[in-house]
């Protein structure tokens, strides 16, 4: 049997998955990682915990040893090795090495160059030495040491995405005054707006500023001045804006990029040379809901992607079926997690949203907590579309079950199948994923009528009454404006009093009882819809509460 050389072109998520996995089905063969850096194997998603102190030992974020991977995978680990240039006709690959240059053959070449970060051109940036990004380990060494030796007082983190806010909170955590700067009108993107308040919220309750639709302009020394003048204490910057995929290389020898210059591969993740193959951040995958392309530089997509290329050319087939962008991130007290598509993405399409709230687990069983559930679906296919969910416990669980749905091309009704696991401690006899079920089913069936939190103001202005079925104590401590007040357990011995020639929107303060008041009214003749989510979603969203 031929011995094949493959050469693996960056290492950490998609590389060492892919060469650990090729070495267990392929003993003989000569497998070379080039690795930039000086690790080949860490934990970057880790890193911001490691700053905080959380992550206590910096060993912890090597995930495996160059020694021990040559070891036990005999495996050619190159660290400090950068590829930088590559021969397709002659299939070679051109590698800096310090001061030299060496030319190495390959068989097969495996490009896993990842992404790297956006480096904003802000006018004084070069003045001010405390400007970092966060993306491996020398990185955070150098944000460390800077922190040890300046002892910053204040933070700025130019961002609001996950690894932004992730900074964010460890900053906070080392006792900084931190700001949060965003280009954009809300922080988290995955999330739709009203999702992405919570965040707000939380980072508020723990002291983050957090200033959106803006962005920094410029520095003046330690100060970073925003686009209406204003300043703020900038002794540590931290710009967290996105990245780009690595395909410098790949574009110089020719090789197909697409959107935002990532990688096009093929099904077997192959590029437009046949025996050139990528993974990971740098490569453009189909979206699992849509098929349409898009770039999700995530790490458990570029593990998956390693380990399948590895069993595709051992033989295997395995065939690439895209992603769904499924993410999480701890922000404080509270978890946000999302898969699929939002309803920013899903623009111009028709489908159905629904807001629910349930208990983790039995809610009589000590420390039950709140899981708020949004889930989009298409109403003609029953399609899941995707799902945003935020909680103090439970939400990846929730998440990753509806990641699995959709996966699985399960219909929103399926979700009312699911038999998942119930005791008191750890969930409930109707979990909310079944509940999500059971609420899809009444929104096609016509059995209730919801309406968004955005709608309430337009309902108004046309007319639209709007009922609050809530008890007297919730009412007193907030309410949507212009609403009037009827508890449920009195509707239907009032219900006399209400015009039959309105339209009737009820809430209560999570949008279970007033699916209960919209049924008696309905079965009364009345025009009535249901506020989705209701009031705690819609004090939340909009900050319009009056007396």
């Amino acid at each position: 049997m031929d011995v094949k050389r493959i050469v693996v072109v960056g290492g950490v998520a998609g590389g060492m998955s892919f060469a650990t996995r090729y070495r267990r089905l392929n003993q003989d063969d000569h497998i070379i990682v080039f690795e930039k850096g000086p690790y080949v194997s860490f934990a970057n998603c880790g890193l911001p915990y490691y700053i905080s102190g959380e992550i206590s030992e910096r060993e912890d974020l090597i995930v495996a040893s160059q020694q021990m991977l040559q070891d036990r995978f005999q495996l050619d680990i190159r660290n400090n090795h950068e590829v930088i240039s590559i021969n397709p006709e002659a299939k070679t690959v051109t590698v800096q090495i310090g001061d030299r240059q060496e030319d190495v053959a390959y068989d097969e070449l495996v490009l896993s160059t990842g992404a790297k970060p956006i480096v904003l051109d802000i006018p004084g940036r070069d003045n001010n030495e405390g400007v970092f990004t966060l993306r491996n380990i020398p990185d955070v060494d150098a944000i460390t040491a800077y922190v040890e030796n300046k002892k910053p007082q204040s933070a700025v983190v130019i961002g609001a995405g996950f690894i932004g806010l992730e900074m964010a909170e460890n900053l906070k955590h080392l006792g900084l005054d931190v700001s949060v700067v965003e280009k954009a009108p809300q922080v988290l993107p995955p999330f739709d707006e009203e999702m992405a308040k919570f965040a707000l919220f939380e980072l508020n309750k723990h002291g983050v500023k957090v200033y959106t639709d803006t962005s920094v302009t410029r520095f003046e020394g330690s100060l970073a001045v925003l686009e209406d003048e204003s300043t703020l204490n900038a002794d540590l910057v931290i710009m967290s804006v996105g990245v780009l995929p690595e395909t410098k290389i790949a574009s110089d020898a020719g090789l197909t990029l697409g959107m935002r210059g990532g990688l096009v591969v093929n099904e077997n993740y192959q590029t437009s040379n046949e025996h050139i193959h990528a993974v990971g951040d740098a490569i453009i995958v189909k979206h699992t809901v849509t098929q349409d392309d898009v770039m999700i530089p995530l790490a458990s997509p570029a593990n998956r992607q390693g380990r399948h290329l590895a069993d595709i050319l051992s033989g295997i087939e395995h065939k690439n079926h895209g992603s769904l962008g499924t993410a999480i991130v701890r922000l404080f007290d509270l978890t946000f997690a999302s898969t699929g598509l939002n309803e920013r993405q899903l623009k111009g399409r028709d489908y159905k949203v629904m807001h629910l709230y349930a208990n983790n687990h039995a809610g009589y069983f000590p420390n039950a907590t709140k899981i708020n559930l949004k889930l989009i679906f298409d109403p003609q296919t029953e399609a899941i579309l995707g799902a945003q969910a935020i909680g103090e416990d439970g939400v990846d669980k929730r998440i990753d079950i509806i990641a699995t749905a959709i996966k699985a091309n399960m219909k929103v009704t399926d979700l009312q199948e699911l038999e998942l696991s119930y005791a008191p401690p750890f969930g409930s006899a109707k979990d909310i994923v079944n509940m999500a079920g059971y609420v899809a089913q009444n929104i096609l069936m016509g059995t209730t009528n919801l309406v968004q939190w955005h709608e309430i103001k337009k309902l108004q202005d046309e007319g639209a009454l709007i009922l609050d079925v809530r008890e007297d104590d919730e009412v007193a401590e907030g309410a949507i404006e212009g609403s009037v007040h009827m508890k449920l357990d009195s509707m239907r011995c009032s219900m006399i009093q209400l015009p039959r020639d309105r339209h009737i929107v009820l809430h209560c303060e999570s949008g279970v009882r007033s699916y209960n008041a919209e049924q008696i009214l309905k079965a009364s003749g009345f025009n009535v819809s249901n506020l989705d989510g209701g009031y705690q979603l819609y004090k939340v969203a909009t900050g319009k509460v009056g007396n």
